[in-house]
């Protein structure tokens, strides 16, 4: 059986969280968490914080080794950008795009 969870409208752009994802995917739970754990990375935070959902999930809904559950999925896709503009000298305007993501990740069991 498959357990999801996601982040929607992650405050972070999806190119500095998506080397994180590749880096569990395909990977037990219990060691991606400890992959994650020791970079300093916000990505890394926000990425872990979904995989410990998705083990939530798979706990309520009677997983029997969470711990074993393989990451068949991690993936980061790009959210909506907030649009502002800045102004600069002799009246010029910059824009400044705020960058969102969305975080998935889905695990499943080792033997599908």
């Amino acid at each position: 059986m498959r357990y999801a969870a996601h982040h929607y409208f992650a405050d972070m752009g999806a190119r500095k969280i998506r080397p994180f994802a590749q880096l569990i995917r395909g990977k037990r739970a219990d060691e991606a968490l400890e992959a994650l754990r020791y970079f300093p990375n916000r990505g890394a935070r926000l990425l872990e914080n979904v995989v410990k959902s998705a083990m939530g999930n798979a706990e309520d809904r009677g997983a029997r080794r969470v711990e074993e559950l393989m990451i068949v999925e991690a993936r980061v896709d790009d959210g909506p950008f907030l649009k502002r503009i800045m102004p600069r000298a002799r009246g010029i305007a910059y824009p400044i795009k705020r960058r969102l993501s969305h975080i998935h990740v889905t695990l499943a069991d080792e033997e599908e």
